[in-house]
């Protein structure tokens, strides 16, 4: 799988890319209000050889993708969907610190509800995040996603619940 943008690849991940994602996926910005990290190398390599794997899974339902810079060639960073139930997907993101503020989150995510939308036929698509995480909930309104519920303490990570607000977007909408 191979998306483009004005300014970005998405392409599948390879095992060469495991410093690259660890750059970020070790920060603990980056990790702020994710499920994971900061990631060990170890982490970042088990991750790593379970995106490529599920590359090969028929039907494939996990869509994991490396945001690559076209003009610098530089991996910044990742975005998914990833098929749920019938006809509905989850869209996510994540990018290095350093290329935070400058659209590319939005414009991979885009790619992605594009691709959920036209080529994997879904109905709706929803992303979730963090409520202190204002820089997600943006995207996902710049997406036309309609916020959908804030859901209480509902996960238990980091030793301590987290709240999330639920967004989605409808393919008739999009």
């Amino acid at each position: 799988m191979i998306l483009q943008t004005d300014r970005l690849i998405l392409r599948e991940f390879t095992p060469e890319d495991v410093q690259a994602v660890h750059n970020y996926a070790s920060d603990i910005e980056v990790c702020r209000y994710t499920d994971w990290g900061p990631n060990t190398l170890d982490d970042t390599r088990a991750f790593i050889e379970d995106v490529i794997a599920s590359q090969s899974e028929h039907p494939r339902n996990q869509f994991t993708v490396a945001i690559v810079v076209k003009e610098s060639n530089s991996l910044i960073g990742a975005s998914s969907i990833i098929k749920k139930e019938v006809l509905q997907g989850e869209v996510g993101y994540v990018l290095n610190r350093d290329y935070w503020g400058h659209g590319f989150a939005s414009e991979a995510a885009k790619a992605m509800l594009n691709f959920g939308f036209k080529e994997l036929k879904l109905h709706r698509i929803c992303a979730t995040c963090r409520p202190q995480n204002k820089g997600s909930f943006r995207v996902m309104e710049k997406l036309g996603m309609r916020k959908e519920g804030h859901f209480r303490e509902h996960l238990f990570f980091k030793e301590k619940w987290h709240d999330s607000f639920l967004y989605s977007i409808l393919s008739s909408e999009y």
